[in-house]
């Protein structure tokens, strides 16, 4: 009887420390789910305020765009530098504290890109700009001075100009690019190490489960970024530190820049407060009995075990590995199918990196929208558009259960349909502005062959003006005018936005010419021809975005459905460092460097340098910016029919089912190690 008792009491004891156990492990991974959410919304977040400033970035630092583009690469080049180090070491280490050391980086890297506006002074967005905006600089402005010296034109701004070593001309941008860099090293473990312990420790055939709540919640962080962005963007760049009412440009202003340093700022916080969790978290969780039979039961898992095991077996044959590397590199890459779907995709991905990185940018400088406008714009019609051609295209494939070939298929048409609308991009190209002095002559009356050395006109020849400053007015005959002293302008009046311009000799309205024509500050807007192309250019995006994310999950099924299944694992690694490597470097360089060649007035920094552009060709930017990613479609379409007739020659008369292996295939794509930026770019498919 006591032994019996003895015996209940053990068992009842092992049942208690038994559901303890379980409840310490649901705690342990509730929170673990709970902080890499946070992780992974902070990351998304981060990607969307660097994307959406890049515009802001340029013009604070006065770079061209080829250097923005180097900047937004960096982020590549952080994460490439430790890449291999994460893939091989991440899961023999803490994985809780190393996504916790990656999120705190990440956040270091967010917040020293927002320190060189501290270090920097007031941003001047002309050259009469004075050191101290505040003060009253109407009587700074540069009008006509007949038969006078240029040196007494530029007297005051040399007097300005003294001081200002930190400005915009400086290297400060540097600053940027290694935070971007270290951004880009904090995220490396974050996906690939925290999806692998959630598929670990996650109760049998839930992973998938959680899997979909986590990159469901991440949606958050682009929301909140559009959102941010578009709320910073109104602001002006050294809000708090200048009266406002003296700040005489408008968000809409080639010049204006707005608190871009804020969004990095809150995305560093953010990051830094997501990675306290992971530090309390353990190694691993210690499952209940019933899943840890259960998993073990797992042929996979039996797999997984045999190789760690093997790995960390004395004596390992380390020049065997090294062979056994090599030779599973050559299988892969002698994989005609795997080849041509690795160049169709880094083609399809170094379009949509180029797009997203400069969309912004385009739909300014073409269609004169604010930051704030685009960014919300944007928030609102590709979030909800890609989630829903995503879920289209993953029930298409699921409901009629394609077959490779199958698949293969449904992915060309998809982007086939996403390059018919694009080619409706052209059509919504504006024409250029009128601008005196670039595609008119100066007297506004004739048109120009090119924008470079337009000789002076009549009206302003005995002027003496700065033909390097920028800055525009509007003259009632809709042409807009380099600067009051190049529209021939005697004098002024008012102050900060109300000040006005009389006497300006290259104003003619309806063919008369009239001395006391005035002119009011700012570009002249856009026609209503140019408007109304915009409405039709966001709706075409529409069906853009939601056609190529119909054919987002078949690309990434293609990759790894193409080879053995052991190599499979080693197909997307290398498959990612070849789209970061040749897409996410390169591409915003040479977008950028194109774009560049459209610019048609550029900023002169305090050291006469070229600084950045005011306003472009807004032809020759619209087709440049859409013939580069039309060059890059195109081949991408042509290597699908490519890719369709070598597998048809390959699969001819097997059944090959995408659901085939899903389960270890689901495993092995989760292990490649995916940046936030890169990360969304080729999922989200702009």
């Amino acid at each position: 009887m006591m032994d019996q008792n003895q015996h209940l009491s053990k068992t009842a004891e092992a049942q208690h420390s038994e559901k303890r156990k379980t409840r310490n492990y649901c705690n342990g991974f509730k929170m673990f789910l709970a902080a890499l959410s946070l992780s992974f919304i902070s990351k998304a977040l981060s990607a969307i305020i660097m994307k959406s400033s890049i515009t802001q970035i340029e013009r604070r630092f006065d770079i061209s765009s080829s250097t923005v583009g180097l900047i937004d690469g960096s982020f590549e080049m952080g994460n490439l530098l430790v890449i291999v180090f994460v893939s091989y070491f991440g899961a023999k280490l803490h994985r809780p504290k190393l996504i916790g050391i990656g999120c705190f980086t990440m956040g270091i890297g967010s917040i020293l890109t927002a320190l060189p506006h501290f270090f920097m002074g007031y941003y001047r967005y002309s050259k009469d700009t004075p050191i101290n905006p505040s003060e009253n600089s109407t009587s700074s402005f540069s009008t006509c001075l007949i038969n006078q010296n240029l040196s007494l034109n530029r007297t005051s701004l040399e007097i300005v100009g003294k001081g200002w070593e930190k400005e915009s001309g400086s290297h400060m941008w540097i600053y940027i690019l290694l935070g971007n860099m270290l951004r880009g090293i904090g995220e490396t473990p974050i996906t690939p190490l925290g999806i692998s312990y959630i598929d670990d420790f996650a109760k049998e055939g839930h992973s998938s489960f959680y899997l979909g709540n986590l990159f469901a919640v991440t949606m958050i962080g682009p929301i909140v970024g559009f959102l941010l962005v578009s709320l910073f963007s109104k602001m002006y760049v050294d809000i708090g530190y200048v009266d406002l009412s003296t700040i005489r440009i408008t968000p809409k202003d080639s010049r204006w820049v707005g608190a871009w340093w804020l969004g990095f700022l809150v995305a560093g916080l953010i990051s830094i407060i997501s990675s306290i969790p992971f530090f309390f978290l353990p190694k691993n969780l210690d499952k209940p009995k019933k899943e840890k039979k259960a998993s073990v039961s797992l042929p996979v898992q039996n797999e997984e075990k045999s190789q760690m095991a093997h790995l960390t077996k004395q004596g390992q044959n380390v020049s065997g590995t090294v062979a056994g590397f090599f030779q599973s590199l050559k299988n892969i890459l002698t994989n005609p199918l795997y080849v041509i779907t690795l160049f169709l995709t880094l083609l399809q991905a170094s379009s949509h990196i180029g797009i997203i990185t400069y969309v912004f940018k385009y739909v300014e400088q073409q269609y004169g929208q604010s930051a704030s406008e685009t960014s919300i714009l944007f928030g609102f019609i590709t979030i909800p558009t890609f989630a829903s051609g995503m879920f289209t295209g993953g029930y298409i494939i699921k409901k009629f259960k394609f077959t490779l070939v199958g698949i293969a298929k449904f992915s060309f048409c998809s982007h086939m349909l996403s390059f018919l609308f694009h080619l409706l991009n052209f059509a919504l190209i504006c024409e250029n502005k009128s601008v005196a002095g670039l595609t008119l002559t100066y007297d506004g009356n004739n048109p120009v062959a090119s924008h470079i050395n337009v000789p002076l006109s009549y009206c302003n020849s005995d002027c003496n003006c700065d033909q390097s400053q920028w800055e525009p007015l509007c003259g009632d005959n809709g042409i807009t005018y380099i600067s009051p002293c190049l529209a021939g302008c005697k004098s002024s009046s008012g102050s900060k936005k109300s000040v006005m311009f009389h006497n300006c000799s290259c104003v003619e309205v309806n063919g008369f010419q009239s001395r006391n024509n005035s002119m009011k500050l700012g570009e002249c807007p856009k026609n209503d021809q140019c408007t109304r192309k915009f409405y039709v250019y966001i709706v075409v995006q529409i069906f853009i975005f939601f056609s190529s994310a119909l054919g987002s999950t078949s690309n990434i099924m293609l990759v790894f459905k193409n080879v053995e299944p052991e190599l499979k694992s080693l197909a997307m690694g290398f498959h990612s460092l070849t789209i970061r490597t040749l897409g996410g470097i390169p591409a915003p360089i040479y977008f950028g460097a194109l774009i560049d060649r459209a610019c048609m007035k550029w900023s002169v920094n305090n050291y006469g340098k070229q600084g950045s552009c005011r306003i472009y060709n807004s032809t020759l930017y619209g087709n440049t910016f859409f013939g580069l990613t039309t060059s890059l479609k195109l081949p991408a379409l042509v290597l699908y029919v490519v890719l369709i007739s070598v597998m048809k020659k390959k699969y001819q008369g097997k059944d090959i089912k995408a659901s085939e292996n899903e389960r270890k295939s689901v495993n092995e794509a989760n292990l490649e190690p995916l940046s936030s930026d890169a990360g969304v770019d080729r999922e989200t498919h702009i």
